[in-house]
């Protein structure tokens, strides 16, 4: 696979990365924008995010998908509102681990992500949560998702955001889910911490998605 969408993902990996290789020990318990989770309790959560995609990548399925980039997020996705127990367990996780460990095995692991991305077909047949998708459909919905926590992550961290070809995959995906563009002088940001419910609306905001507005987030 050659595309727009790996390369996206190689790029929100990255980044993520070097965010991850700058901090402090001090910085990995800062909160994020996922209510309750700190920094290091994030990296966690998506290095679990980054293990699923190697297994999925390296699990052929039979046709046909019932999922493709887009439809991914229709009741696919888990929320990620958990309960005292689960936040708990994530806690524990989070704290056994070295931060210099953490960061290494999630380097590790999104490098053999995007490397096996590379090689594999973008119309080849994955599964992954009991469903089946393309490959390419599934490497959308890792950027989607890793641009959409590196939001988060940077809550309370001095570091850039994402950047471009991340974004422009989630106001795509966002821009499908709602079934029209959104308007086109919001900056992909923006949009994409009002899509996915990071925050609410302004009164302008709100106006112009209509009825719309009573719909997000539209994806978690």
């Amino acid at each position: 696979m050659s595309s727009p969408e790996l390369a996206a993902l190689r790029i929100a990996y990255s980044d993520i990365s070097t965010i991850a290789s700058s901090l402090e020990e001090e910085d990995s318990w800062l909160p994020t924008r996922c209510l309750g989770w700190t920094v290091r309790d994030l990296l966690v959560h998506l290095l679990g995010d980054v293990q699923r995609a190697l297994v999925a990548l390296a699990t052929p399925a039979a046709g046909p998908a019932d999922r493709d980039a887009v439809t991914w997020w229709s009741g696919t996705e888990p929320t990620e509102d958990p309960g005292f127990r689960e936040l708990r367990t994530l806690r524990t996780i989070a704290g056994a681990w070295e931060l210099e460990d953490l960061v290494r095995t999630f380097m590790e692991t999104t490098r053999a992500v995007v490397a096996l991305a590379g090689r594999t077909p973008p119309e080849a047949l994955v599964a992954t949560r009991g469903h089946v998708l393309q490959a390419v459909d599934l490497v959308t919905t890792l950027a989607v998702k890793a641009a959409v926590h590196h939001l988060d992550l940077v809550l309370e961290l001095r570091r850039p955001g994402p950047r471009t070809e991340p974004l422009a995959l989630v106001r795509c995906t966002l821009d499908s889910l709602l079934g029209h563009p959104a308007p086109t002088d919001w900056p992909d940001e923006r949009w994409a911490l009002l899509g996915t419910g990071r925050v609410p609306p302004g009164g302008g905001e709100r106006r112009a998605l209509g009825a719309a507005a009573a719909r997000l987030p539209l994806l978690c």
